[in-house]
């Protein structure tokens, strides 16, 4: 699987760690029923079929974190950016 790295070009996916789910949120220790919410966050996750969007880190190349949108079923990636981009936090 060739992940297109932004800062790289594309890349075989052994360049890269994967970091996890790029949809869940990670909860605030001030919100109400922290503690039932950081243990969904830690330990309930999806299984979703189709289009899903992945932390990666590029730790043998630009080292930076990069969010892919990769389809479970074919593996085909749609989409790469950085990290900072897809949280809408300049550079």
């Amino acid at each position: 699987m060739l992940i297109p790295c932004p800062f790289c070009g594309p890349r075989e996916h052994a360049e890269f760690s994967y970091g996890g789910d790029a949809t869940v949120r990670r909860p605030r220790q001030d919100e109400p029923e922290w503690g039932q919410k950081w243990q969904a966050y830690v330990y309930e996750r999806a299984n979703p079929r189709g289009p899903h969007k992945e932390y990666w880190h590029h730790g043998m190349g630009c080292r930076q974190w990069l969010v892919v949108t990769r389809d479970t079923l074919s593996h085909e990636i749609t989409e790469c950016m950085p990290a900072e981009q897809a949280a809408g936090i300049e550079p």
